[in-house]
């Protein structure tokens, strides 16, 4: 993914890269102005899809097989490609972080392997999750609080920047009783093991892999792409700007609930590349009670989760009280805890209909750490698949969402400050509110397409610009 504002040109070429005795992954080296960047994107994205068809008929190969028993080996890939745009919207005001009113188009492309190995003794797993990324989303990541691009990080590339995502071992206890079978899958080894067990996970990994999961809308890839639909708005969990960090996870699962708690490393500052290693000083604290249950013989979930962030952070109050200050918020950053809590409900309507819904609250009083700019939100939609148009595999997603900020961060931004993504120089304040539908279509097996169409009111909660109409496009390759 490029950065379509334009650079200079670069040498065009195949990079190879081996993967193994038999196979060899390919991209294409960039060349002309990054404006370009579907084409090249298109090219990294077929490389990828013919390893991963002949990885697919292999396996289709030893489908009549017997099962195998439980794996030492868990191999799997995936490459998404989302390009996004919007038209000119109306605007009277346009400040360091505002949405451009002349309308853009970027990309963005990433590549990751989910490498699992079965360690020698019982229980143990290790994961190792490499990853490639490209391209900026809009406005380089700015101008919504909502963004509209759950693959956009705060952190762009212009070339393919290749990162480690997750590194982490894991550790099952079985505590007896009734067993169920886990399907080989991105880092998960296929295994019959204890409904009833202790997990514990330590290392690299990301927050919302373990915590505020829902059916329905949590995974921008294959579904909602917006940042408040995939995981609830104003969750400011700990992340660096790639969304990822280093932590410990326990968790208690039985037939009918789960009790799950973590520790995480967070930014040395908002929206800091950097983690602090001070453990015990500052921190990331989450803990959640999933509940499952079934209603008129539909199974749902409904999922409580609290957090609480010890930080090196400022205050919008204390910055606004100093006018010597400005609305510099790094002179009033001290040892402070933001907390909030998120309501999380998944409930199956027949077996092609879902509805999922979450309402996600902080304290509003700090500066954002990690995530974006929402101090309350409110989300509610429906998921549908494609059996009665004779589409099984295929989806069709509706949901809307509407974010709130906090009267201290309000009155901030309208001073002229800036958060993690917003910042209009001035603030004409309403609620932000969004409307996105997709339809995914499955192509074969291994590949899917992807049309989305996200509608925003008062973009970045301010009643002087917008509306703002953005379509997507995405391919997503997952083996």
């Amino acid at each position: 993914m490029g950065d379509p504002g334009g650079s200079a040109p670069h040498a065009a070429g195949l990079i190879e890269e081996d993967v193994g005795s038999t196979w060899k992954l390919g991209y294409v080296r960039p060349r002309g102005p990054m404006g370009r960047g579907m084409m090249r994107e298109l090219g990294i994205f077929l490389a990828g899809a013919v390893l991963a068809a002949s990885a697919w008929a292999a396996h289709a190969e030893d489908a009549s097989a017997p099962p195998p028993p439980p794996e030492d080996w868990s191999l799997h890939f995936q490459s998404t490609v989302i390009g996004q745009g919007y038209p000119g919207f109306p605007s009277t005001v346009q400040g360091p972080n505002s949405l451009p009113a002349h309308g853009e188009v970027r990309e963005t492309i990433s590549g990751t392997a989910f490498i699992g190995r079965r360690m020698p003794w019982e229980g143990g797993e290790l994961y190792f999750n490499p990853e490639i990324e490209q391209g900026f989303g809009l406005a380089r990541t700015s101008g919504l609080a909502g963004f509209p691009n759950g693959e956009a990080q705060k952190a762009g590339f212009e070339t393919p920047k290749p990162n480690v995502a997750r590194l982490f071992l894991r550790q099952t206890f079985g505590l007896g009783a009734d067993r169920e079978t886990l399907e080989l899958d991105q880092n998960q080894l296929g295994d019959t093991i204890d409904i009833s067990r202790i997990t514990v996970t330590a290392g690299k990994v990301s927050i919302p892999d373990f915590f505020d999961d829902n059916t329905y809308s949590h995974d921008p890839r294959t579904q909602f792409m917006n940042w408040a639909l995939m995981d609830a708005g104003a969750y400011d969990y700990a992340a660096d700007q790639k969304g990822y960090t280093d932590g410990l996870v326990l968790e208690l699962n039985q037939k009918d609930w789960a009790l799950r708690g973590g520790y995480f490393l967070v930014p040395k500052v908002s929206n800091g590349r950097d983690l602090e290693t001070r453990i015990g000083k500052f921190g990331g604290y989450n803990v959640e009670l999933e509940t499952r249950y079934q209603l008129f013989s539909q199974p749902g979930k409904f999922r409580v989760l609290g957090f609480a962030n010890r930080v090196f952070a400022g205050s919008y109050r204390e910055t606004l009280a100093n006018p010597a200050f400005g609305t510099d918020i790094a002179l009033t950053r001290s040892d402070r805890t933001k907390y909030g809590f998120v309501l999380n409900l998944e409930q199956a309507l027949s077996d092609d209909v879902g509805l999922f819904s979450r309402y996600s609250w902080n304290d509003g009083k700090e500066e954002i750490m990690s995530f974006t700019d929402i101090d309350q939100s409110f989300s509610l939609g429906t998921s549908v698949k494609g059996t009665s148009w004779d589409r099984p595999d295929d989806t069709v997603g509706l949901a809307g969402v509407v974010n709130f900020l906090s009267s201290a961060q309000r009155d901030f931004l309208a001073a002229g400050g800036l958060g993690i993504l917003i910042g209009d120089g001035q603030l004409n304040y309403a609620p932000e509110g969004i409307l996105e539908t997709y339809y995914s279509w499955q192509v074969v097996k291994p590949l899917s397409l992807s049309a989305d169409y996200q509608f925003f009111v008062n973009p970045a909660y301010n009643q002087d610009r917008g509306p703002v109409h953005v379509f997507s496009l995405r391919a997503h390759l997952a083996f």
